[in-house]
């Protein structure tokens, strides 16, 4: 081998090595949410470890203004998951809706030595039955994680979800450039990952180095924004 060449392969290696490993940490993060292009209320998301190599993330949010706030709106996620290496394995999944003279509740179980998934609660008949569980699927609220751990210039992102009794396939582009964001005098440098098989009903992520949650978080239908969540504020928890 040529010893420029060499040398040129050694370097790489060697910066590659240097480049410190994605892992995940404890947080809490705090979004302005947006309902229809207005400010309608507020939302955190949270990391946090459990003990025994479990961890546990949580999204709640809550309208304050308007019409999310007279109609009680409400939503709390929570999915319970270990940890192997870079993977996350859902063991339970939560999610409560809340509003104007109802509510909803429903509640998942992975078992991963059965390798299937089930839900109880308010939920149709048809999605209480079992759902086989392929090794990496993950439930919605850990696609935020691996979002983040994943999102590269250019890259193709695939993920399985099993949430809620469904199955569902989601593919992602990430943004060759990053572009600016901004929230109130908040600014970003975000790689946008945008969702490429969803049709009508759009996900967009916006993630930014070195920040362990999605800068803003967007979904849209029939091309009108739906629910956006915009980072406001985020710290490591102890």
């Amino acid at each position: 081998m040529h010893r420029s060449l060499r040398s040129l392969l050694l370097a790489l290696a060697l910066a590659a090595a240097a480049s410190p490993a994605w892992a995940l940490e404890p947080f809490v993060a705090s979004y302005q949410a947006y309902r229809e292009g207005k400010l309608a209320g507020n939302a955190s998301m949270k990391v946090a470890p459990r003990g025994a190599g479990q961890w546990q993330i949580d999204l709640n949010v809550k309208g304050t203004r308007g019409f999310a706030r007279l109609a009680g709106l409400n939503i709390e996620q929570s999915t319970v998951f270990d940890a192997d290496g870079d993977h996350f394995r859902p063991l339970s999944q939560a999610t409560v809706r809340h509003a104007l003279l109802m509510g909803k509740r429903m509640v998942g179980t992975y078992d991963w030595n059965a390798h299937s998934a089930r839900w109880q609660g308010d939920i149709k008949k048809e999605r209480r039955a079992p759902l086989p569980l392929q090794p990496g699927d993950m439930s919605a609220l850990l696609m935020n994680l691996a979002v983040i751990r994943d999102a590269q210039p250019g890259r193709q992102l695939s993920y399985r979800v099993v949430d809620n009794g469904r199955v569902r396939e989601y593919h992602y582009a990430v943004a060759a450039e990053p572009e600016n964001v901004e929230v109130e005098d908040l600014s970003y440098s975000a790689l946008r990952v945008s969702r490429t098989n969803g049709g009508n009903d759009e996900t967009l992520f916006w993630v930014a180095d070195g920040v362990p949650t999605p800068v803003r978080i967007l979904q849209r239908d029939n091309g009108q924004d739906t629910l956006d969540l915009r980072l406001v504020e985020y710290q490591g928890v102890p």
